[in-house]
């Protein structure tokens, strides 16, 4: 099997910690093999030192437009408002350029206010994508040929990922790393080196995190069930989209202590609305409506039933 090769692209004021950790990720992964799976290579316009955030100075030992790599790991930078973003973004336009002037062959990951950088290459044209949630209004005015998807967060494409936040980086590469390595060394890999998102979150949704953790089959059918609008969830459908019938997909979530499969999916929906009743301040029917439930009223009644308080008494308790 060749070596999967993955850059780590510096620039000037980058976060540079989830590149770091996605080097240990990836080295974690090749010893617990026992054989060279992946390989990572320091990155930037110009091999050499590159002043990152939080006066952390890397080495950077290869040219980007020079590396030979099968994907592109792109951090945020630091910025607390659109214009500190768009200030960054042209003081990036040679970096910005040279993403836009890399072969298709190579895929794109970035995350947090990364994102803004590779949309702004063009790289994101014609692709779902998502975002760190804050500069939702301003990505999708200036890039509206990208399909945003604000309801999840980690979109990943062919040639691109994007995924919201400064930790954004983990769910990309753990999805990377389960597609390449064998179904138990990744269970082995995501018990030691992977831990759950630290986050508020009341005591059904911190379970729903617990349950099938390390398996991949259940992580399939979770990302179904995210990426099917509430009204519209059936077993059935999700059957189809597994390509199981009903009945093996009643039977793989009983097996993997999940339960019944309509309140598996229920619970895994009415999570994707506590998650942005913490992260977020959109109203209630805005979250109703992206994430496909039938109406506002019939959201409330389930939330409150699934998560013993309504909406907007969870937001009180839960948001940052």
């Amino acid at each position: 099997m060749p070596i999967f090769q993955v850059g780590l692209q510096l620039f000037p004021g980058c976060m540079p910690t989830g590149l770091m950790a996605t080097a240990d990720l990836l080295q974690a992964a090749n010893r617990l093999s026992g054989r060279s799976l992946f390989g990572w290579r320091w990155l930037a316009l110009q091999p050499g030192p590159v002043a990152c955030a939080h006066e952390i100075t890397l080495q950077a030992d290869t040219a980007l437009m020079e590396a030979d790599c099968d994907a592109l790991l792109l951090p945020g930078l630091w910025a607390e408002s659109v214009d500190a973003v768009e200030a960054a973004l042209a003081r990036q336009q040679p970096l910005v350029a040279a993403l836009g002037a890399l072969p298709p062959t190579m895929r794109i990951w970035s995350y947090c206010t990364g994102v803004a950088l590779v949309a702004d290459a063009g790289r994101l044209s014609g692709h779902a994508a998502t975002a760190t949630w804050w500069m939702a209004p301003w990505l999708r005015q200036r890039y509206p040929e990208v399909h945003w998807q604000w309801q999840h967060n980690c979109v990943v494409n062919q040639g691109n990922a994007t995924a919201s936040g400064v930790h954004g980086y983990l769910p990309i590469v753990c999805e990377a790393l389960e597609r390449q390595l064998p179904p138990e060394l990744w269970r082995d890999l995501a018990r030691l080196m992977v831990l759950p998102r630290p986050q508020p979150a009341a005591p059904v949704f911190q379970s729903l995190a617990l349950i099938g953790a390390a398996d991949p089959w259940l992580r399939r059918l979770r990302l179904a069930i995210e990426a099917c609008p509430a009204a519209q969830l059936t077993s059935a459908r999700l059957a189809a989209k597994l390509a199981v019938s009903p009945r093996t997909l009643a039977r793989k979530v009983e097996a993997a202590k999940a339960g019944a499969v309509g309140d598996y999916a229920r619970r895994v929906k009415l999570n994707q609305v506590a998650e942005q009743l913490a992260h977020t301040d959109l109203p209630l029917g805005r979250i109703a409506e992206s994430l496909g439930f039938a109406d506002e009223s019939s959201l409330r009644r389930a939330f409150r039933q699934v998560a013993g308080m309504t909406p907007a008494e969870y937001r009180r308790a839960y948001q940052r």
